[in-house]
């Protein structure tokens, strides 16, 4: 038996999320479906380090799964990939010690967020950006995102029926930069809440448009409540660019 550390993209437009749930099409089941088709192990489970929610997309998701298969390991990415649908595909899998956990090693993860404020909606990146018409003031964004990096209590930018304990988090960086119409918002953290990166990119918004002044984040995390932040953004816009371990 191998703990074998998969690095995979996917698509996540047309997914219910990660995470598998009965009567519904979502990535960690094709992963499964797909290494158990391979190498007809029974009860293969795939342990996700981020469970993405519906819509929401990923090109460096790490997991870990343990397999007993004569398939050498450097050849199981593309082994697996060719029972994936077009959406998904396992980019890297590597031998890891036994002890590996996909979710308790991570260290770092980064989040990127994408906005399109252009008139006419974006059809071919539409299932990957939130289309917002109109200006945004980014450098008002960019002032506010600085003020949501080091280590804070973020329980107003989890969802409210995120029941865990410890909201308390460190964001390295919060970046929010400007390519014509396009705005990009990458928040890189040792962990995230849940809803948490859509609850900072729609208060971000808030303060892009005029609604609130940069200085209102402080205010937000203060009140340590989900309902002194903005609206959640759309699941489209997000995706997982990487984890470190």
């Amino acid at each position: 038996m191998r703990n074998i550390k998969l690095t995979i993209q996917y698509d996540g437009s047309h997914y219910h999320g990660w995470q598998k749930q009965p009567g519904r099409k979502t990535i960690e089941a094709e992963i499964t479906s797909a290494i158990e088709n391979l190498t007809c192990c029974e009860n293969v489970e795939v342990n996700g380090a981020s469970r993405t929610d519906a819509g929401v997309s990923a090109l460096g998701q790490a997991a870990n799964v343990r397999l007993d298969t004569p398939i050498p390991t450097e050849r199981l990415a593309k082994a697996v990939s060719q029972y994936l649908p077009s959406q998904i595909v396992i980019t890297e899998a590597v031998d890891v010690p036994d002890e590996f956990d996909a979710i308790k090693d991570a260290k770092n993860k980064l989040y990127r967020y994408s906005i399109y404020t252009g008139k006419t909606r974006p059809v071919m990146q539409i299932s990957h950006c939130w289309h917002r018409p109109g200006r945004l003031d980014a450098e008002a964004m960019q002032q506010a995102a600085l003020k949501l990096t080091g280590t804070k209590d973020f329980k107003s930018f989890a969802t409210a029926c995120d029941k865990r304990s410890n909201s308390v988090r460190t964001i390295f960086r919060c970046d929010v930069s400007q390519e014509d119409l396009w705005i990009y918002i990458e928040v890189e953290a040792d962990g995230f809440l849940y809803n948490m990166v859509r609850n900072i990119v729609g208060t971000l918004v808030e303060i892009g448009r005029g609604h609130w002044q940069a200085d209102k984040i402080e205010k937000v995390l203060e009140a340590k409540t989900r309902t002194a932040a903005g609206p959640i953004a759309p699941a489209e816009g997000l995706c997982l660019m990487w984890i470190k371990y």
